[in-house]
């Protein structure tokens, strides 16, 4: 339903590095879309069910980018994250052969700030040399795991340093909404969609409807920062 709705409304999936570049002012790849509109479709966690949900995808030839947390992927999908059955590296390999971007999601999917510094290390660096080993190129995206502490500016200032350091060129986060030009290319924002949005729900989504929901997200970030330290 969703993808066919942005289907029918000339919207284009494109990578994370060609958004970036779009709000960088520079071509993007296979410019013979007439269409403005554009979106990046990302998936966390690196469930199976994007596998066997890959052909609705594929009809439309969207591409999408998954952000893998590696140390539950393996080819015999004894790891379960979440209560669900993750991605085996085969069918990474598979689904990057029909087009799909992967990305980084940790190795273990810890809230980083409640780590040590050579913790996050290794979160950043191992998930992203796992990837690169299976799929043999490089990874360049970084999805945040839980709710991303941008009130904590020190955490952030220091957390994206080490993602530049480790190679990652950008990335996304959990505060919600739609990005924006201007907006930092390792933490950009993201809308949430649900299989229960109905269209208009959804088409409100799209344009921004639910964008003012990001400051009371960071309101609650600010205030429970404050009462929890």
């Amino acid at each position: 339903m969703h993808m066919k709705y942005l289907n029918d409304n000339n919207y284009k999936a494109i990578s994370l590095s060609e958004a970036v570049n779009l709000f960088s002012n520079q071509s993007i790849s296979q410019p013979s879309c007439q269409s403005s509109n554009y979106v990046v479709i990302t998936f966390d966690d690196g469930f199976r069910d994007f596998y066997t949900n890959f052909p609705i995808l594929n009809q439309y030839g969207f591409t999408a980018t998954i952000f893998l947390p590696t140390d539950f992927i393996n080819d015999a999908h004894k790891n379960k994250f979440k209560g669900k059955d993750c991605l085996s590296w085969s069918e990474v390999c598979e689904l990057r052969k029909k087009g799909v971007i992967f990305g980084s999601h940790t190795a273990t999917h810890p809230q980083l700030k409640l780590l040590k510094k050579n913790e996050i290390e290794y979160e950043l660096k191992q998930s992203k040399d796992t990837i690169e080993e299976h799929i043999s190129e490089p990874i360049e995206s970084f999805s945040y795991p839980y709710a991303f502490p941008e009130e904590d500016r020190e955490f952030i200032v220091y957390l994206r340093a080490l993602l530049e350091e480790c190679g990652y060129k950008n990335g996304v986060s959990t505060r919600i909404g739609t990005t924006k030009n201007g907006e930092d290319k390792f933490f950009l924002q993201r809308i949430p969609i649900n299989s229960c949005d109905d269209i208009p729900l959804f088409e409100a989504k799209l344009k921004g409807a639910y964008n003012w929901l990001y400051q009371i997200q960071f309101t609650n970030k600010v205030i429970k920062s404050k009462v929890f330290k």
